[in-house]
């Protein structure tokens, strides 16, 4: 019991000291976890719209992307990392970057379809009704009622994704994942814990702030939120 409680004195959850001596470290882990989780959102954002638009126009396709989408979430991270790394190199950003995107392909598309089907054909209707062309009606009408389902999307795969980052430590990537690896190793619980702790911190605002821009660009869904 003597010998526990000297160890848990000697390396302590938190040690501020380490805190304040290595801000620098932290803070560019953290500004390096942002990037990445930004950057993989974009990409996934990007194929998952044309994977979207694909599988709404040609519906038989709908089944093998799905399949495909699915096949990319259920691959190991850490052996997608490997399998990249001998490509790309172990410090590059394409070996990050581009797992990362994959592993959201899933969640968006199956949510912007999803969104897209969910508009009624009543109103598509009326909008052709009113001499609104295929482009106009799916930027005016579609997308804005799609919306909710797609920031739904974006809002799930950016805590997963963020999450998903601390593992792309492995090839030295990984933003505050880095502070965790680290801990582990030394057994040094400091970095561990404040790694682990800003990855929830980050997940949290960055849902938080998905959600605002989403009540803010659907106020119409907001208001039949408050009437009903």
């Amino acid at each position: 019991m003597a010998v526990s409680l000297l160890a848990q004195a000697r390396n302590p959850i938190i040690r501020w000291e380490w805190i304040i001596e290595e801000w620098h470290q932290i803070q560019s882990a953290i500004f390096e976890h942002l990037r990445l989780t930004v950057l993989a959102m974009l990409l996934g954002l990007v194929v998952s719209a044309g994977l979207a638009a694909i599988a709404l126009r040609y519906r038989w396709t709908l089944t093998p992307i799905t399949a495909t989408t699915s096949l990319i979430y259920t691959l190991p991270s850490v052996a997608l990392f490997a399998l990249l790394a001998p490509v790309f190199g172990n410090l590059s950003l394409y070996t990050a970057v581009l797992p990362l995107a994959g592993y959201t392909l899933l969640i968006l598309v199956t949510n912007i379809v999803a969104g897209f089907q969910a508009v009624p054909p009543s109103v598509r209707d009326a909008a052709e009704g009113m001499g609104f062309g295929p482009a106009r009606r799916i930027w005016t009408v579609d997308l804005p009622l799609a919306l909710p389902f797609i920031v739904t999307g974006i809002r799930i795969a950016t805590v997963s994704t963020v999450g998903m980052v601390t593992v792309a430590a492995i090839i030295g990537q990984g933003g505050l994942g880095r502070l965790i690896f680290s801990g582990l190793r030394r057994a040094f619980w400091t970095p561990m814990t404040v790694g682990a702790s800003l990855s929830i911190i980050l997940a949290l605002l960055l849902d938080a702030l998905i959600l605002g821009v989403g009540v803010l660009l659907t106020p119409w869904a907001r208001r039949r939120r408050a009437t009903s």
